[in-house]
C-alpha cells in the first residue's frame, strides 16, 4: 500500500475519534472540547446501529460497514494528514480505515484498542460475549461500571447510551497489508489489564508503536479521566 499524505493546511491537528462496541460519539464529550480549546478540529462519528444511529441497527451491519462510515467520513469531509483514534473495538474500525483510505490518516492511535492482524477479527482475540435471543445482537458486557465508571453523574449519564452491537462487527476478519502499520506513525494508549489489551500492547511495543499506560481510569477513561487522555493526544498531535 502506498501512502501520500496531503501537506497540511496550518498548524492544527485533525483528530477523528472512533467509539468502541456498544457505544457511540457520544462517549467523547468530555474529551472534545480539551482537543478544541487547544485549536484542533476534532470529528466523533457514530457507527451504524449505534448511539443517535440505533434506529438503523440490523442484522446486516458488520465491520465492513463501520469500516465504510469512518471511510466516508474523511472522504466528504475531505479530512487530511487525520489522526485516527479507535479506542476498544474501534481499533478493528481505523486498521480497515487505513488499509482503504491510508492517503488520509498521518497517524494512527489505538486507546485501549484492539490490534488486528490480516485475516482477523475481533473473536480471535477476545471471547465471544452471549448474543441476544434473535441470533445477531450482542448486548453490552456489562453496566457502564464495568467499563470503570464510577462518578454516579457519568453512570447516570452513561448507562442508557450503551446500546446493542451487532454480531457480525465482531466476527468478520479484517483485512490487511502486511506491512500496513509500518507507513503511520502509531500509538498505542493501554487502559486497562484486560489480557488481550494487555496482548496488544506487547505487541505494538515489539512494532514501534509510541506507547502510553494510564491504569487508572479504567476502560472508559475519555469519561472518567478525559483530562488525562487529552494531554495525551495532544502530546501525539505536537509530534
Amino acid at each position: 500500500m502506498n501512502k501520500i499524505v496531503a501537506p497540511p493546511a496550518d498548524n492544527s491537528t485533525t483528530f477523528v475519534l472512533v467509539h468502541g462496541a456498544w457505544h457511540g460519539g457520544w462517549c467523547w464529550n468530555k474529551l472534545t472540547p480539551m482537543l478544541r480549546a487547544a485549536g484542533h478540529q476534532v470529528f466523533t462519528p457514530t457507527l451504524t446501529g449505534l448511539g443517535e444511529r440505533a434506529h438503523l441497527l440490523t442484522p446486516e451491519i458488520d465491520l465492513a460497514t463501520h469500516i465504510k462510515d469512518i471511510v466516508s467520513v474523511l472522504e466528504y469531509e475531505a479530512l487530511h494528514n487525520v489522526v485516527l483514534v479507535g479506542h476498544s473495538y474501534g481499533g478493528m474500525v481505523i486498521a480497515g480505515v487505513a488499509e482503504a483510505l491510508g492517503s488520509h490518516v498521518a497517524h494512527l492511535v489505538f486507546l485501549d484498542g484492539f490490534l488486528p492482524e490480516n485475516g482477523k477479527a475481533l473473536t480471535d482475540y477476545a471471547p465471544m460475549l452471549p448474543m441476544r435471543d434473535d441470533g445477531w445482537r450482542v448486548p453490552a458486557m456489562g453496566t457502564s461500571r464495568d467499563f470503570g465508571v464510577t462518578d454516579e453523574s457519568d453512570i447516570a449519564w452513561a448507562e442508557p447510551r450503551l446500546g446493542d452491537q451487532p454480531y457480525r462487527t465482531i466476527t468478520q476478519p479484517v483485512q490487511l497489508s502486511a506491512q500496513l502499520y509500518d507507513a503511520f506513525a502509531k500509538t498505542y494508549i493501554q487502559l486497562t489489564e484486560a489480557p488481550w489489551f494487555v496482548e496488544a500492547a506487547e505487541r505494538a511495543k515489539r512494532q514501534g508503536f509510541r506507547s502510553y499506560t494510564l491504569l487508572s481510569g479504567g476502560h472508559d477513561a475519555m469519561i472518567t479521566q478525559p483530562k488525562a487522555v487529552s494531554e495525551i493526544l495532544l502530546e501525539v498531535a505536537r509530534s
